[in-house]
């Protein structure tokens, strides 16, 4: 009768170690995965489908190459992005050149790359029938910007109303098409962009649109990593992405993106928009 009894408990006790083998197993298969997996967050200038129209065949090719699944994400408007910065929600983010400056501080986004043989620009774009011949002429005027922290679209085109003398009042549309529409549609005499944007803006838009205004170049977007990201991913895809040019297939998806090849790059790269002393205009909602 104890012989039952004994293998009875010794087949128990094989089960339960069993199981936690297999418990364990699962959870490193499912922290492996999560560690090979990427979030990697765009600045909405534009509707989240036509980034994810253009972005995701980019983040396909880095995944294919580095063995990393990199997610595509955005937000609904410029000022989530924001508050998911903020909070160190993305694991990799191509932020415009102020919000580098201030989430390098503060959760610590670490930049990888840079556009090639970019400087980023801002416009101010009037109706084409318009007879505005200058910013000057803008006085006392409500304009469409994409939103407070927008650097090149907002930030640059403000500070130079600012430096005319020309007194404006801002009206934030959350995004860089939301800008040219409205003023395409007459809601707003004029408002500030990229030309980038302007450039990727639908034909009927931009048909009825001309560019009153270009600023000087600044240093452009930044792709940044959080801190947590670890070393080794950075390095793979770093690799990846400024290889693209040399490759046919990289080529295509870099010239989908408006972007003639990527480059490594270093925080002081961003001192020229450091110097602007954004933070004395930082701007109203």
């Amino acid at each position: 009768m104890k012989r039952p009894l004994f293998i009875s408990i010794v087949i128990l006790i094989t089960t339960v170690i069993a199981s936690c083998f297999v418990i364990i197993s699962a959870a490193d298969v499912v922290a492996a995965e999560n560690s090979a997996r990427l979030s990697f967050g765009i600045v909405p200038q534009q509707s989240a489908t036509k980034l994810a129209r253009k972005w995701t065949p980019f983040l396909v090719y880095l995944s294919k190459k580095t063995g990393y699944r990199i997610d595509f994400k955005t937000a609904k408007d410029i000022p989530t992005f924001e508050e998911r910065c903020t909070a160190g929600e993305y694991d990799i983010a191509y932020m415009n050149p102020y919000h580098y400056t201030v989430f390098h501080e503060s959760p610590g986004y670490n930049v990888m790359a840079k556009q090639k043989l970019k400087a980023l620009k801002g416009i101010i774009v009037v109706k084409k029938d318009s007879t505005y011949r200058g910013p000057q002429e803008l006085d006392g005027s409500t304009l469409a910007f994409p939103s407070p922290a927008a650097f090149a679209a907002t930030i640059v085109t403000r500070a130079h109303f600012n430096g005319l003398g020309v007194n404006i009042t801002p009206k934030y549309v959350s995004s860089h098409d939301s800008v040219y529409r409205s003023v395409a549609k007459g809601l707003y005499p004029a408002g500030g962009g990229v030309p980038r944007t302007f450039k990727n803006v639908e034909i009927s838009i931009r048909d009825q649109l001309r560019v009153l205004w270009t600023s000087d170049g600044f240093t452009p977007h930044a792709i940044a990593a959080h801190k947590r990201v670890p070393a080794e991913a950075v390095k793979k895809i770093l690799a990846v992405m400024t290889d693209m040019e040399n490759d046919p297939e990289g080529r295509e998806l870099l010239k989908k993106l408006n972007f003639k090849g990527l480059l490594p790059a270093q925080n002081s790269d961003w001192n020229d928009v450091r110097a602007l002393g954004i933070d004395v205009l930082k701007l109203e909602e």
